[in-house]
């Protein structure tokens, strides 16, 4: 019989890449998530039967522990942007992180993965980035031997950042940002998912992995990228650091006040985070020690922004009846 892998969080944007890269190796898939009947989308990933998504909250033991019932390998996807209602930084990414960790060891499960971020640090002022480093140590405390993936900013057809911003070129000729100068190394998210699938099938070392992509760029410099793919021309203003602190403590305010109703366009402890580069550290191992050449930005980025393109799907087309002769 195959062997069977438990995903955390499976359905979610870097993890339903991980789920379709574990079933074409022709293991079972166990997505582990807390909406089920919103996951049904991972089992096509599979032949009939080889990925099933399961009820777990990673917030309970008792679920998180039959998740993993009978799995040879074990992954942890969950992770959170911002808080909502019980779903907090320190009980998602640092208690469920150790959760898991915890009911892998005591299950005698000798594989663990988890997915953290870079910048991720118990010393940190952001709550974000303390808690993921205090869900590191605790799979390190339970499981020595985990590999542990610490991506920068995650791109790809799903993504929570160029799809957002690309929308917000819709509403006006100014374009606002936080953080302007600010520097990321954006990692697709196949590549993630493929050093992922890698850690799962013992082809990686234990230990932590930082993944960024071949190009380091400011923020600007990333909007403005984003701006030549789906034509359009904004003014990137850059929100000054103080500014977009006030801003988050009112929007922080608005959406704990109308209970989660009022979306929170950033938040106090964004803030914080943008205040730190999102870069690979020097020193440590990266996709050149897993044999991953990770994919450029702008390989992708056309593939799926060009619905925001002001002619859409027919931006190309009309590019090149331009230069026909008559």
């Amino acid at each position: 019989m195959s062997k069977l892998v438990t995903i955390y969080g499976g359905s979610g944007f870097v993890g339903r890449y991980i789920v379709r890269r574990m079933a074409k190796l022709g293991w079972r898939v166990r997505v582990a998530v807390r909406r089920p009947n919103e996951a049904l989308f991972v089992k096509p990933y599979g032949a009939v039967g080889q990925v099933e998504p399961i009820l777990c909250n990673i917030r309970d033991d008792a679920s998180v522990r039959s998740a993993m019932q009978g799995a040879d390998a074990v992954i942890n996807c969950v992770g959170i942007l911002a808080k909502n209602g019980k779903n907090t930084f320190k009980a998602v990414q640092a208690e469920g992180g150790a959760r898991v960790a915890r009911l892998a060891a005591e299950a005698g499960i000798s594989t663990l993965v988890h997915v953290s971020a870079i910048g991720a640090d118990m010393k940190s002022e952001s709550d974000y980035q303390r808690t993921k480093g205090e869900g590191e140590a605790a799979v390190l405390k339970h499981m020595p031997n985990a590999v542990i993936l610490r991506p920068s900013i995650v791109f790809g057809p799903e993504d929570e950042f160029f799809n957002r911003f690309a929308g917000m070129t819709r509403l006006g000729p100014i374009l606002p940002v936080v953080g302007a100068e600010t520097k990321f190394q954006p990692v697709y998210v196949d590549d993630v998912a493929q050093a992922a699938s890698m850690a799962a099938t013992g082809q990686a070392a234990p230990g932590i992995y930082e993944l960024g992509g071949p190009d380091v760029n400011t923020f600007r410099e990333l909007m403005q990228e984003m701006l030549k793919v789906i034509r359009r021309r904004r003014l990137v203003v850059n929100i000054p650091f103080f500014a977009a602190t006030i801003m988050g403590a009112l929007f922080d305010f608005a959406n704990t006040l109308s209970g989660g109703l009022i979306p929170a366009m950033v938040t106090r402890d964004q803030v914080k985070n943008l205040r730190n580069d999102n870069v690979v550290s020097d020193g440590v191992k990266t996709f050149a020690d897993l044999g991953i050449k990770p994919v450029a930005l702008e390989a992708v980025l056309p593939d799926y922004l060009w619905p925001f393109r002001p002619s859409g799907q027919y931006a190309e087309i009309k590019e090149s009846a331009k230069n026909l002769r008559t």
